[in-house]
Protein backbone atom coordinates (compact mmCIF):
# COMPACT_ATOMS: atom_id res chain seq x y z
CA UNK A 1 0.00 0.00 0.00
CA UNK A 2 1.11 3.50 -0.96
CA UNK A 3 0.31 6.63 0.66
CA UNK A 4 -0.37 9.40 -1.74
CA UNK A 5 -1.18 12.81 -0.80
CA UNK A 6 -4.17 14.59 -2.10
CA UNK A 7 -4.93 18.25 -1.58
CA UNK A 8 -8.41 19.09 -2.11
CA UNK A 9 -8.76 22.63 -3.25
CA UNK A 10 -12.05 24.54 -3.43
CA UNK A 11 -13.03 27.90 -3.92
CA UNK A 12 -14.89 29.93 -0.15
CA UNK A 13 -17.69 32.48 -0.24
CA UNK A 14 -16.13 35.60 0.24
CA UNK A 15 -17.45 38.22 -2.14
CA UNK A 16 -16.76 39.70 -4.77
CA UNK A 17 -14.29 37.26 -5.82
CA UNK A 18 -13.59 33.98 -3.97
CA UNK A 19 -10.41 32.68 -2.44
CA UNK A 20 -8.85 29.48 -3.06
CA UNK A 21 -8.83 26.82 -0.05
CA UNK A 22 -6.66 23.55 0.07
CA UNK A 23 -6.01 21.21 2.55
CA UNK A 24 -4.41 17.87 2.17
CA UNK A 25 -5.75 14.29 2.78
CA UNK A 26 -3.29 11.02 2.72
CA UNK A 27 -5.25 7.86 1.34
CA UNK A 28 -3.18 4.59 1.57
CA UNK A 29 -3.86 2.48 -1.80
CA UNK A 30 -2.48 -0.30 -3.95
CA UNK A 31 -2.46 1.31 -6.59
CA UNK A 32 -3.31 4.60 -8.42
CA UNK A 33 -3.39 6.67 -11.37
CA UNK A 34 -5.26 9.49 -11.56
CA UNK A 35 -8.70 7.83 -11.21
CA UNK A 36 -11.68 10.14 -9.97
CA UNK A 37 -13.98 7.86 -8.66
CA UNK A 38 -10.90 7.10 -6.28
CA UNK A 39 -10.87 10.03 -4.24
CA UNK A 40 -13.84 10.29 -1.59
CA UNK A 41 -15.92 12.89 -0.53
CA UNK A 42 -14.05 15.18 2.20
CA UNK A 43 -15.58 18.20 4.56
CA UNK A 44 -14.51 21.14 6.01
CA UNK A 45 -15.68 23.97 8.51
CA UNK A 46 -17.28 26.28 6.60
CA UNK A 47 -17.71 28.90 9.49
CA UNK A 48 -14.03 29.61 8.63
CA UNK A 49 -14.56 30.49 4.61
CA UNK A 50 -17.61 32.31 5.41
CA UNK A 51 -19.76 29.79 3.64
CA UNK A 52 -21.66 28.00 7.20
CA UNK A 53 -22.90 29.38 10.49
CA UNK A 54 -20.67 28.27 13.48
CA UNK A 55 -23.73 26.02 14.72
CA UNK A 56 -23.63 24.11 11.69
CA UNK A 57 -20.72 24.51 10.40
CA UNK A 58 -20.09 21.32 7.68
CA UNK A 59 -19.75 21.61 3.92
CA UNK A 60 -18.72 18.89 1.41
CA UNK A 61 -16.22 18.60 -0.87
CA UNK A 62 -17.04 16.75 -3.87
CA UNK A 63 -14.23 15.72 -5.99
CA UNK A 64 -14.81 17.19 -9.95
CA UNK A 65 -10.89 16.63 -11.11
CA UNK A 66 -7.38 15.37 -10.53
CA UNK A 67 -4.39 16.42 -11.41
CA UNK A 68 -0.73 15.79 -11.18
CA UNK A 69 1.39 17.69 -8.29
CA UNK A 70 4.93 18.20 -9.73
CA UNK A 71 5.73 19.86 -6.90
CA UNK A 72 4.95 16.94 -4.22
CA UNK A 73 6.24 13.59 -3.98
CA UNK A 74 3.18 11.13 -4.32
CA UNK A 75 0.81 13.60 -4.71
CA UNK A 76 -2.28 14.81 -6.38
CA UNK A 77 -4.26 18.34 -6.83
CA UNK A 78 -8.05 17.57 -6.49
CA UNK A 79 -10.42 20.39 -7.66
CA UNK A 80 -14.06 20.17 -5.82
CA UNK A 81 -17.81 21.64 -5.61
CA UNK A 82 -18.54 22.62 -2.59
CA UNK A 83 -22.20 20.78 -1.34
CA UNK A 84 -24.42 21.56 1.67
CA UNK A 85 -24.83 18.74 4.27
CA UNK A 86 -27.22 17.60 2.11
CA UNK A 87 -25.81 17.36 -0.73
CA UNK A 88 -26.95 20.28 -3.12
CA UNK A 89 -24.48 22.76 -4.29
CA UNK A 90 -23.57 25.71 -2.08
CA UNK A 91 -24.54 28.94 -2.71
CA UNK A 92 -21.10 29.91 -3.68
CA UNK A 93 -21.01 27.44 -6.44
CA UNK A 94 -20.61 29.27 -9.22
CA UNK A 95 -19.49 25.90 -11.10
CA UNK A 96 -22.56 23.95 -10.64
CA UNK A 97 -24.67 26.46 -12.16
CA UNK A 98 -22.66 26.27 -15.38
CA UNK A 99 -24.36 24.61 -18.26
CA UNK A 100 -21.37 22.00 -19.38
CA UNK A 101 -21.70 22.02 -23.29
CA UNK A 102 -18.32 20.61 -24.79
CA UNK A 103 -19.63 22.41 -28.09
CA UNK A 104 -18.16 25.54 -26.97
CA UNK A 105 -14.17 25.69 -26.56
CA UNK A 106 -12.79 28.74 -23.71
CA UNK A 107 -9.05 29.64 -24.06
CA UNK A 108 -7.99 32.30 -20.62
CA UNK A 109 -5.67 34.79 -21.35
CA UNK A 110 -4.84 35.24 -17.48
CA UNK A 111 -2.66 38.35 -16.74
CA UNK A 112 -1.28 38.95 -13.10
CA UNK A 113 1.07 41.00 -11.11
CA UNK A 114 4.13 40.30 -8.76
CA UNK A 115 3.90 42.53 -6.32
CA UNK A 116 6.86 43.01 -3.69
CA UNK A 117 6.29 45.10 -0.86
CA UNK A 118 3.64 46.64 -1.96
CA UNK A 119 4.48 47.17 -5.23
CA UNK A 120 4.95 45.59 -8.67
CA UNK A 121 8.18 43.25 -8.67
CA UNK A 122 11.23 45.52 -10.00
CA UNK A 123 9.30 48.93 -9.58
CA UNK A 124 11.89 50.76 -7.34
CA UNK A 125 11.06 51.79 -3.53
CA UNK A 126 9.98 55.46 -4.41
CA UNK A 127 9.16 56.82 -7.79
CA UNK A 128 8.68 54.51 -11.28
CA UNK A 129 10.55 52.62 -13.74
CA UNK A 130 10.99 53.77 -17.66
CA UNK A 131 7.35 53.94 -19.14
CA UNK A 132 5.85 51.25 -20.61
CA UNK A 133 6.55 50.09 -23.99
CA UNK A 134 10.21 48.01 -23.44
CA UNK A 135 8.46 45.32 -20.88
CA UNK A 136 6.13 43.63 -23.27
CA UNK A 137 7.53 40.19 -24.71
CA UNK A 138 11.10 41.62 -23.35
CA UNK A 139 13.98 39.76 -22.18
CA UNK A 140 16.59 41.14 -20.20
CA UNK A 141 17.47 42.76 -16.51
CA UNK A 142 15.63 45.41 -15.92
CA UNK A 143 13.31 44.54 -18.51
CA UNK A 144 11.72 41.65 -17.44
CA UNK A 145 11.20 40.52 -13.33
CA UNK A 146 9.96 37.29 -11.82
CA UNK A 147 10.64 35.23 -15.14
CA UNK A 148 12.09 32.33 -12.84
CA UNK A 149 8.47 31.92 -11.39
CA UNK A 150 6.83 32.17 -14.03
CA UNK A 151 9.29 29.00 -15.86
CA UNK A 152 8.63 27.27 -12.58
CA UNK A 153 4.68 27.72 -13.41
CA UNK A 154 4.46 26.87 -16.81
CA UNK A 155 6.57 23.42 -15.69
CA UNK A 156 4.30 23.04 -13.10
CA UNK A 157 1.10 23.39 -15.68
CA UNK A 158 2.20 21.17 -17.82
CA UNK A 159 2.83 18.50 -15.92
CA UNK A 160 -0.69 18.88 -14.10
CA UNK A 161 -1.86 17.88 -17.47
CA UNK A 162 -3.47 21.57 -17.96
CA UNK A 163 -3.73 22.97 -21.36
CA UNK A 164 -1.30 26.06 -20.92
CA UNK A 165 -0.90 27.42 -24.80
CA UNK A 166 1.40 30.25 -23.87
CA UNK A 167 3.67 32.62 -21.55
CA UNK A 168 4.43 36.29 -22.04
CA UNK A 169 6.03 39.64 -19.98
CA UNK A 170 3.38 41.53 -20.36
CA UNK A 171 3.23 45.65 -20.95
CA UNK A 172 3.70 46.46 -17.48
CA UNK A 173 7.08 45.73 -15.59
CA UNK A 174 6.00 43.17 -13.40
CA UNK A 175 3.31 42.02 -15.12
CA UNK A 176 3.19 38.67 -16.46
CA UNK A 177 0.22 36.30 -18.73
CA UNK A 178 -0.42 32.72 -19.47
CA UNK A 179 -2.90 31.37 -22.02
CA UNK A 180 -5.11 28.41 -20.51
CA UNK A 181 -7.37 26.20 -23.44
CA UNK A 182 -10.08 24.19 -22.19
CA UNK A 183 -13.16 22.32 -24.08
CA UNK A 184 -16.42 22.81 -22.30
CA UNK A 185 -17.09 25.86 -19.80
CA UNK A 186 -16.48 23.23 -16.56
CA UNK A 187 -13.20 21.68 -17.46
CA UNK A 188 -12.29 25.27 -18.77
CA UNK A 189 -12.46 26.83 -15.71
CA UNK A 190 -11.50 24.03 -13.18
CA UNK A 191 -8.06 24.35 -15.34
CA UNK A 192 -7.84 27.75 -14.74
CA UNK A 193 -7.87 27.30 -11.08
CA UNK A 194 -5.68 24.99 -10.35
CA UNK A 195 -3.18 26.89 -12.87
CA UNK A 196 -4.04 30.05 -10.36
CA UNK A 197 -4.03 27.50 -7.49
CA UNK A 198 -0.15 26.26 -8.45
CA UNK A 199 0.88 30.40 -9.19
CA UNK A 200 -0.16 31.07 -5.75
CA UNK A 201 1.66 28.09 -4.14
CA UNK A 202 4.78 28.80 -6.45
CA UNK A 203 4.73 31.80 -5.51
CA UNK A 204 5.00 31.63 -1.87
CA UNK A 205 8.55 29.97 -1.71
CA UNK A 206 9.95 33.15 -3.36
CA UNK A 207 8.44 35.52 -0.33
CA UNK A 208 6.34 37.22 -3.71
CA UNK A 209 2.53 38.16 -4.14
CA UNK A 210 0.57 37.00 -6.95
CA UNK A 211 -2.10 40.13 -7.53
CA UNK A 212 -5.10 39.68 -9.83
CA UNK A 213 -6.51 42.99 -9.59
CA UNK A 214 -7.59 44.44 -12.62
CA UNK A 215 -5.80 47.88 -11.93
CA UNK A 216 -2.48 46.96 -9.67
CA UNK A 217 -0.88 50.47 -10.47
CA UNK A 218 -2.64 53.69 -10.80
CA UNK A 219 -1.61 55.93 -13.55
CA UNK A 220 -0.73 55.36 -17.32
CA UNK A 221 0.45 51.91 -16.58
CA UNK A 222 -2.14 48.60 -18.48
CA UNK A 223 -4.54 47.37 -16.24
CA UNK A 224 -4.80 43.51 -16.24
CA UNK A 225 -7.51 41.34 -17.93
CA UNK A 226 -8.70 38.16 -18.22
CA UNK A 227 -9.29 38.52 -21.87
CA UNK A 228 -11.57 35.55 -22.88
CA UNK A 229 -11.40 33.69 -26.35
CA UNK A 230 -14.67 31.91 -27.66
CA UNK A 231 -15.99 29.96 -30.11
CA UNK A 232 -18.59 26.51 -30.82
CA UNK A 233 -18.84 24.32 -33.74
CA UNK A 234 -21.01 26.47 -36.04
CA UNK A 235 -18.07 29.68 -35.64
CA UNK A 236 -15.12 27.36 -36.17
CA UNK A 237 -16.73 25.35 -39.05
CA UNK A 238 -19.80 27.28 -40.95
CA UNK A 239 -19.06 30.69 -40.13
CA UNK A 240 -19.74 33.79 -41.86
CA UNK A 241 -19.65 37.49 -41.15
CA UNK A 242 -22.84 37.03 -40.52
CA UNK A 243 -22.70 34.70 -37.72
CA UNK A 244 -20.03 36.74 -35.87
CA UNK A 245 -21.70 39.91 -35.96
CA UNK A 246 -25.27 38.84 -34.94
CA UNK A 247 -22.73 37.42 -32.23
CA UNK A 248 -21.76 40.57 -31.21
CA UNK A 249 -24.54 42.16 -31.92
CA UNK A 250 -26.21 39.59 -29.11
CA UNK A 251 -23.59 40.63 -27.02
CA UNK A 252 -24.02 43.99 -26.88
CA UNK A 253 -27.90 44.18 -26.13
CA UNK A 254 -26.86 42.78 -22.23
CA UNK A 255 -23.64 44.49 -21.95
CA UNK A 256 -24.55 45.26 -18.81
CA UNK A 257 -25.34 41.58 -17.48
CA UNK A 258 -21.68 40.66 -18.84
CA UNK A 259 -19.79 43.43 -17.06
CA UNK A 260 -21.85 42.19 -13.57
CA UNK A 261 -19.70 38.97 -13.85
CA UNK A 262 -17.02 40.16 -14.91
CA UNK A 263 -14.73 40.96 -12.08
CA UNK A 264 -14.71 43.82 -9.31
CA UNK A 265 -13.30 46.96 -9.34
CA UNK A 266 -12.96 46.09 -13.23
CA UNK A 267 -14.58 50.25 -14.05
CA UNK A 268 -10.79 51.00 -13.06
CA UNK A 269 -9.46 48.76 -15.90
CA UNK A 270 -12.12 49.45 -18.56
CA UNK A 271 -11.67 52.94 -19.58
CA UNK A 272 -11.06 53.47 -22.74
CA UNK A 273 -7.43 53.81 -22.71
CA UNK A 274 -5.25 51.23 -22.33
CA UNK A 275 -6.14 49.11 -25.13
CA UNK A 276 -9.91 48.48 -23.39
CA UNK A 277 -13.49 49.93 -24.36
CA UNK A 278 -15.03 52.37 -21.95
CA UNK A 279 -16.87 49.76 -19.22
CA UNK A 280 -20.24 52.05 -19.78
CA UNK A 281 -19.88 51.59 -24.21
CA UNK A 282 -19.85 48.91 -26.41
CA UNK A 283 -18.38 48.17 -29.35
CA UNK A 284 -16.69 45.13 -31.62
CA UNK A 285 -14.45 45.32 -34.78
CA UNK A 286 -12.31 43.60 -36.75
CA UNK A 287 -8.27 43.28 -35.06
CA UNK A 288 -9.61 46.27 -32.55
CA UNK A 289 -7.79 45.91 -29.18
CA UNK A 290 -9.58 48.93 -28.08
CA UNK A 291 -13.09 47.54 -28.62
CA UNK A 292 -15.35 45.03 -26.20
CA UNK A 293 -15.11 42.00 -28.66
CA UNK A 294 -12.44 41.58 -30.84
CA UNK A 295 -12.71 39.57 -34.32
CA UNK A 296 -9.10 38.28 -34.92
CA UNK A 297 -7.80 39.43 -38.34
CA UNK A 298 -7.08 35.29 -38.57
CA UNK A 299 -10.74 34.58 -38.13
CA UNK A 300 -11.91 37.17 -41.40
CA UNK A 301 -8.93 35.50 -43.56
CA UNK A 302 -10.19 32.25 -42.82
CA UNK A 303 -13.40 33.09 -44.33
CA UNK A 304 -15.28 34.01 -40.90
CA UNK A 305 -14.19 30.79 -39.23
CA UNK A 306 -13.00 30.51 -36.00
CA UNK A 307 -13.20 32.53 -32.65
CA UNK A 308 -14.19 35.68 -30.93
CA UNK A 309 -12.19 37.64 -27.88
CA UNK A 310 -14.43 38.90 -25.24
CA UNK A 311 -11.93 41.71 -24.06
CA UNK A 312 -14.03 43.33 -20.85
CA UNK A 313 -13.29 40.15 -18.22
CA UNK A 314 -11.34 41.64 -15.37
CA UNK A 315 -8.14 39.27 -14.15
CA UNK A 316 -9.98 39.00 -11.43
CA UNK A 317 -13.03 37.41 -12.52
CA UNK A 318 -14.52 33.65 -11.97
CA UNK A 319 -13.80 31.65 -15.41
CA UNK A 320 -17.05 29.96 -14.54
CA UNK A 321 -19.15 33.02 -14.52
CA UNK A 322 -17.70 33.80 -17.43
CA UNK A 323 -18.31 31.18 -19.67
CA UNK A 324 -21.82 30.94 -18.42
CA UNK A 325 -22.67 34.09 -19.25
CA UNK A 326 -20.67 33.90 -22.93
CA UNK A 327 -22.75 30.62 -23.32
CA UNK A 328 -26.46 32.24 -22.53
CA UNK A 329 -25.85 34.93 -24.84
CA UNK A 330 -24.19 33.50 -27.83
CA UNK A 331 -27.59 31.14 -27.36
CA UNK A 332 -29.84 33.62 -27.52
CA UNK A 333 -29.02 35.25 -30.80
CA UNK A 334 -30.60 32.00 -32.66
CA UNK A 335 -27.60 31.57 -35.03
CA UNK A 336 -26.04 28.38 -35.58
Amino acid sequence: MAKIKFEYIWLDGYKPEPNLRSKTKILELESYAGELDQVPMWSFDGSSTQQAEGHSSDCLLRPVGVYPDAGRKNAYMVMCEVLNPDGSPHVSNSRAKVEDDEDYWFGFEQEYTFVADGRPLGFPKNGYPAPQGLYYCAVGDGKVTGRDIVEEHLDACLHAGLSITGINAEVMLGQWEFQCFGKGAKKAGDDLWISRYLLFRIAEKYRINIEFAPKPMKGDWNGSGLHTNFSNTAMREKGGEGLFKAICEAMGKVHQEHIAVYGSDNHFRLTGLHETQSIDKFSYGVSDRGSSIRIPIGAVENGWKGYLEDRRPASNADPYQIAQRIIMTVKSANVS
